[in-house]
């Protein structure tokens, strides 16, 4: 199944759409703990903290944006409120573990710059997959008139894919080498992601 189709199944059916926005506010959520994880205890930039600032806002509106759909579900983050809830706990777990197990192989870093290298390449990835992912999830709630919306971290996810450019042409000359690496393993984790939530999907219609 397509990204396309799937997201169609989805955002037609309340309890899937409801379910996928507090998915996306999971990830999101996860991602700006992680990211304030990486912050050297006193060397933090400006970009550092906004991110961090940015994906709670993320998360935050995601989750708002299910009250536009029902009252009364996905109260937090539990396993029943999630789609694939495995597969979403372990994905940016996974890319950040294997992108750390990479960087210490190609690079000689200390610990906290080993968490400073690994938040530039995986806060990359992330960003390169956000860019793909949500205009298309936008293109379908626009063609099915949704009240969701979610332009504004369009926007400001393709903010973050510029600065995190900069912050990676900063810390080393040959990043888009390390970067393909560090995309084909979040790549692998993505499809692992998307294959569990339609096989889910899926199973749930036919039952």
């Amino acid at each position: 199944m397509t990204l396309y189709n799937l997201l169609e199944r989805i955002v037609n059916n309340d309890e899937y759409h409801a379910k996928w926005l507090n998915t996306l506010s999971y990830m999101e959520n996860s991602g700006a703990r992680k990211i304030s994880a990486s912050e050297h205890p006193s060397e933090v930039n400006l970009i550092q903290l906004k991110h961090a600032a940015e994906e709670h806002r993320h998360a935050y509106y995601l989750k708002k944006q299910i009250t536009k759909i029902t009252s009364s579900f996905c109260e937090n983050y539990k396993k029943e409120y999630l789609l694939a809830s495995a597969s979403t706990r372990q994905y940016l777990n996974n890319l950040d573990v294997k992108t750390c197990k990479y960087l210490q192989n190609e690079f000689s870093l200390t610990k906290e710059q080993l968490k400073y290298a690994a938040y530039l390449f995986v806060t990359y990835a992330i960003e390169v997959r956000a860019d793909e992912l949500y205009p298309v999830y936008q293109e379908i709630l626009t063609k099915y008139s949704s009240k969701i919306m979610v332009k504004s971290i369009i926007l400001e996810e393709e903010g973050h894919l510029e600065e995190m450019i900069s912050q990676l042409d900063h810390f080393c000359e040959q990043w888009k080498i390390h970067a393909e690496h560090i995309l084909t393993i979040e790549n692998d984790l993505y499809q692992q992601w998307i294959n569990s939530i339609s096989q889910e999907v899926l199973k749930t219609e036919h039952a």
